[in-house]
C-alpha cells in the first residue's frame, strides 16, 4: 500500500480538512497547517480556501506574544503557564516566529523536551516556526496557523518571539497583548528599555522570583515600574504593569494571567481590542501583497536575468534605487 500523501487540495480534500479542524482533530488540524505552509502554488491557493472556510470560527480566542533574552526561560515559562491554564480548563496553542529557523534548522520549540509538560498535554498543540526563510514569510504563516487553531476550538495563543529586532514588532502586530519576560539582577533593566522592547509591551513580568533571587526579581521590578513612568504607554486604556513571578516554582503565574485577563476585559470595554485587530487584519493583507510580489518578481525568468546587473548598478552607485525600481517594474509590464 502506498503511503497516504501528507494532504492533497483538491474541493472534497478542502471540505475534509475544515470538518475536521472544526472537530478538533488533531491529526486533520496538523495536516491543515502543514497545507498553509506548503510554499507549492497549488497548496497556497488550497489553503486561502482553507482558511477562508474557517474564518466564521476564528477571532474568539486570547492572543498573547511572549518575548525575552535568550536565558530568561520563555520555554520554561510558556510550559508552566500553558500547564496552568490547561488546569484551568483552556486550549493551548504554543507558536512561534522565528525567522532564522531557514539557516539554524528549525526552530526551539523544535526540542518539545523543553516543554515536557505541555507538549504531553492532550488540551495543548506546540507548532515549531516554519522554515520560510523571511520574517514576512514566517510571520503570514504563523497568522494562518493561529487561525486555524482558533477554529479547531483552543481558546488561548501564546505566540513566541524566537528571533531578535523586527520580529518583536511583528509577533506585537499579531497578537492582542505582548509581555516582555525579563531576568532580575541581570544589569540590563535600563538597557532594555532603550532597545525599545519595552516600549511594545502590554506588560512586564521577572522571571526566577524565587529563592535567593526573590529580592533582585522585585528590585527589578521597581526600577521598571519607576522607568516606565517616562515612556508613553502602548495603550491610552492601560497601564503597564509589571509583575514578577517564578516559572521554577510557579508562583506568580496566576496573578500574571489575571492581568492578561484584566487587559482583555479592558481593551473590550473600550473599544480597542477590536479596533487593534482590524489594524492589524489590513496590516496582515499589505504584507501578503508584499510578500506575492517579491514571489512574482523571484520568479520572472526575463527579470532574472536581468537582477544581477541591477543590483551591481545600484551597489556601485551608477543607478539609484529609485530608476532601478522603475526598471525592475517596466520588466514586469507593471
Amino acid at each position: 500500500m502506498s503511503p497516504r500523501p501528507a494532504f492533497a487540495s483538491s474541493a472534497s480534500d478542502i471540505d475534509r480538512l475544515v470538518a475536521g479542524v472544526r472537530a478538533g482533530e488533531r491529526a486533520l488540524l496538523a495536516r491543515a497547517i502543514t497545507l498553509a505552509e506548503s510554499k507549492r502554488p497549488d497548496h497556497q491557493r488550497a489553503a486561502r480556501t482553507l482558511v477562508q472556510e474557517l474564518l466564521p470560527a476564528t477571532g474568539k480566542a486570547m492572543r498573547v506574544g511572549i518575548t525575552g533574552a535568550p536565558g530568561v526561560g520563555k520555554s520554561t515559562t510558556i510550559d508552566a503557564l500553558g500547564s496552568y491554564l490547561t488546569g484551568l480548563g483552556h486550549k493551548v496553542a504554543v507558536l512561534a516566529v522565528d525567522p532564522s529557523s531557514a539557516r539554524t534548522g528549525g526552530s526551539i520549540l523544535g526540542d518539545k523536551t523543553r516543554m515536557a509538560r505541555l507538549s504531553a498535554d492532550p488540551n495543548a498543540f506546540i507548532r515549531p516556526s516554519p522554515s520560510a526563510g523571511t520574517l514576512g514569510g514566517v510571520a503570514a504563516k504563523t497568522r494562518e496557523t493561529m487561525l486555524i487553531c482558533e477554529a479547531a476550538g483552543y481558546d488561548v495563543m501564546l505566540v513566541e518571539t524566537v528571533g531578535i529586532g523586527q520580529s518583536e514588532t511583528a509577533v506585537a502586530d499579531m497578537t492582542d497583548m505582548f509581555l516582555a519576560l525579563m531576568l532580575p539582577g541581570a544589569g540590563d533593566e535600563l538597557q532594555g528599555i532603550k532597545k525599545g522592547l519595552v516600549e511594545l509591551a502590554d506588560m512586564i513580568a521577572v522571571n526566577k522570583a524565587d529563592g535567593d533571587n526573590l529580592p533582585r526579581a522585585r528590585t527589578a521590578a521597581a526600577e521598571y515600574r519607576a522607568a516606565l513612568h517616562i515612556l508613553s504607554p502602548r495603550s491610552p486604556n492601560w497601564q503597564v504593569p509589571v509583575v514578577t513571578y517564578s516559572a521554577y516554582t510557579g508562583d506568580g503565574l496566576a496573578a500574571l494571567w489575571n492581568k492578561v485577563v484584566e487587559h482583555r476585559d479592558t481593551m473590550t470595554k473600550t473599544g480597542e481590542l477590536a479596533a487593534r485587530r482590524r489594524d492589524q487584519q489590513v496590516k496582515w493583507m499589505w504584507s501578503m501583497v508584499e510578500d506575492r510580489m517579491r514571489t512574482r518578481i523571484a520568479s520572472d525568468p526575463a527579470l532574472a536575468a536581468e537582477l544581477p546587473r541591477i543590483e551591481s548598478d545600484v551597489a556601485d552607485g551608477r543607478l539609484s534605487p529609485a530608476v532601478a525600481v522603475d526598471q525592475i517594474f517596466a520588466s514586469l509590464g507593471w
